[in-house]
């Protein structure tokens, strides 16, 4: 890697580190959304840089959907025991067994959605007024409306007519009681960015981001992992597969890709050489042309 690459790399590191201090120093009740993917596992390997030998001023936030791939729950639990730090998880069963949400029937159905309303609900019993998330803006093109401070209504909606100018990086985190800010550290990162900065700084991820054996189904010209949570059918036929996963979601809505890259550097040059973006293995980016956006001004990450 060039001295210029590792340079600018340099520069997206203090950029962030900045970012989580300004959050620190604005906001009472700040929290670090994880969702046990490379981008929310890249923002704790900041937050450690930012903020040792001292604790982190936030706790974590999982949202379990229980329809998670046991390998980024296994990845989360071991974190978190290595680093020390408060976890809060909050549960969509939980939203389900309460009746503040639906669970969707047939065969495409998905607790994906159902996460907001646990999120919201997470965020108020909290009280938290910031929540830094791995968002960034070279993912689908509602993110890249997105502001670093993202100021969400007393509701968790986005609007992005209320969106702040963000000059000189000058970050204004002043609301109203209500609302609250969904902080973006990396949103200038590209996806090559994290994962050239992932093999820098040798940080360890779940082994689902490497090419494995995998029994999957083809659903919607993507390949699903088979599991319990997926409604297969007699038309699902079974395949075993060498895949690994670019973005980690539910199980439900998290397509695999075709893949032989068993190593950091396979994955770095099979992902420069990419025509598809990481969001073209989420099924639930393909709802509708604005799904994305849709979900977030309901509350959504």
């Amino acid at each position: 890697m060039s001295k210029n690459r590792l340079d600018y790399l340099d520069e997206l590191e203090a950029e962030a580190i900045y970012i989580l201090r300004e959050v620190a120093g604005q906001f009472e009740k700040p929290a670090l959304l994880f969702s046990g993917g490379k981008d929310s596992i890249t923002l704790v390997h900041l937050a450690l840089k930012a903020f040792r030998p001292g604790k982190f001023p936030f706790p974590l936030v999982h949202i379990d959907t229980g329809h998670n791939f046991e390998e980024t729950i296994t990845y989360r639990d071991e974190m978190i025991a290595r680093i020390g730090e408060k976890l809060i998880i909050g549960h969509v069963q939980d939203s389900i067994d309460e009746g503040k949400v639906i669970e969707q029937k047939g065969k495409n159905a998905s607790r994906n959605a159902l996460q907001t309303v646990t999120l919201l609900d997470t965020i108020a019993k909290h009280q938290f007024d910031a929540c830094i998330g791995g968002a960034r803006r070279d993912e689908e093109k509602a993110r890249a409306k997105e502001r670093i401070f993202s100021v969400r209504d007393e509701f968790g909606q986005w609007d992005p007519k209320r969106q702040r100018p963000e000059l000189w990086n000058i970050y204004n985190g002043k609301i109203h009681k209500g609302e609250n800010v969904r902080v973006f550290p990396i949103s200038n990162w590209t996806e090559l960015d994290v994962w050239n900065y992932i093999r820098r700084e040798n940080i360890p991820l779940p082994s689902i981001y490497f090419a494995h054996q995998r029994d999957c189904i083809t659903r919607n010209g993507q390949l699903m992992a088979a599991s319990p949570f997926l409604n297969m059918d007699d038309e699902d036929i079974i395949e075993k597969k060498n895949v690994r996963f670019r973005t980690v979601g539910d199980m439900t809505c998290t397509a695999a890709v075709e893949s032989y890259a068993f190593e950091l550097d396979d994955i770095i040059n099979e992902i420069a050489s990419s025509k598809i973006s990481e969001r073209g293995a989420r099924m639930d980016d393909k709802v509708s042309e604005a799904a994305m956006e849709e979900r977030k001004k309901g509350g959504y990450f």
